[in-house]
Parts: C-alpha cells; structure tokens; sequence
C-alpha cells in the first residue's frame, strides 16, 4: 500500500511512516520519490522521514547514496539542502569512500545558497567525527569562508564554529581554528559572535 496519500497530510505521522519503512523496500523508495514531489508537503514530510531513517538506521538508506548525491547538482536550493543533510548523516557508515568523491563538490555549495551553506557548515563536525582522515581538509575549508563567493560569510561562520566544537579536541589543527574564531568576535554577526565567545571560554587555554 502506497505511503505518498499520508505523506501528504501536514500531520503525518513521521515515526510511523518510518517504520514501514523499516519493514518494506517499497515504502523506502516511495519516500525517495517523495523528496522530488512537487507538492510541498510530500517533499518535506519524505526529508523528515528519511532524516529520522538515517539516524537510527543509516544502513538502510546508505545503497541510495548517489540518489542523494545527485540532488547536490539540483537546480532546487531545497534538493541540495537535503543532499547536504542525509549526507552528512550517511558519512558514519561510509564504508566505501563516497564522501571523498563527491567532497569538492559538496563544499562548492558554501558559494551559493545561505540556507544550505549554513547547513553545510553546521554539518561539518558530523563529517570530521565520522571520517577523521578528512578533518584537516574539511577544516581548511571552513577556515576560508571568507574566499568564497558567499555573501552572508559571518552568518555561516557560526555553524562553522560549532562544528570545530565537535572534533575540536582531537583536531591536528587547534592554532589556526582558535585564530579563525578570535577574529570572529568583531564580525557582523551577532549570532556568530555570540557563539565564537563561548567556544573561546570553553576551548582556550
């Protein structure tokens, strides 16, 4: 039995619909197709899900990894704000190096939308947890909001600061990412600052 009727009622019931999910293949891919509907409701009840899904069982929804990865290249800021979150999620169980693939692309997109690019620094620290090869690569990238074409860099400095927070104590990289945030403490957010001086009161020495 279909799950799209649901998904389009604004209270759907998004536990529920996931453990469907869980037990039926076909329920999945419905909610896949669901994240390309045009009906508002549908996409974003089928996010909620998924996300829920790949919190709890990040294994399932991992085989759609390039689905979700397609989505970046989506001329749809809300397609890529998606890719960008289920990503982030996925990067625990990545066991076949598909993250490193597509990395270049995925950070491309702090040049772009505000909304995605603060998601994407505020994901950051889930991916530099997950896969610690990669924290100084994808430090460097935070470090160089400011060289890219972004025109909000001190709003999603402050997504950046939380996930330095996040793998902070085993970073390779603590001179320069305490520098980054000291200078933030004079930027043109509010919400950033704020953040920047409790990172410092927690992490400097």
């Amino acid at each position: 039995m279909s799950v799209l009727p649901d998904l389009d009622k604004k209270d759907v019931n998004i536990e529920s619909v996931a453990k469907k999910a869980l037990r039926d293949g076909k329920v999945l891919s419905e909610l896949s197709e669901g994240l390309l509907s045009k009906k508002d409701t549908i996409r974003y009840n089928s996010f909620k899900v998924l996300l829920l899904i790949s919190e709890e069982h990040p294994e399932l929804l991992y085989p759609k990894w390039d689905f979700f990865a397609e989505l970046i290249d989506s001329d749809n800021s809300y397609r890529k704000l998606i890719a960008v979150r289920l990503i982030a999620k996925l990067t625990k169980i990545d066991t076949e190096n598909k993250f490193e693939e597509i990395f270049d692309k995925y950070y491309n997109l702090l040049n772009g939308s505000v909304i995605v690019a603060g998601h994407i620094t505020a994901n950051s620290g889930k991916i530099a947890k997950a896969i610690p090869k990669l924290q100084t690569k994808i430090t460097n990238e935070l470090l160089n909001i400011d060289k890219t074409n972004q025109k909000h860099k001190d709003l999603i400095k402050s997504g950046a600061i939380q996930s330095f927070s996040e793998y902070f104590e085993e970073s390779k990289d603590k001179e320069k990412i305490i520098e980054f945030v000291r200078a933030q403490l004079d930027c043109g957010s509010p919400k950033t600052r704020k953040i920047a001086k409790e990172f410092l009161k927690k992490w400097e020495k």
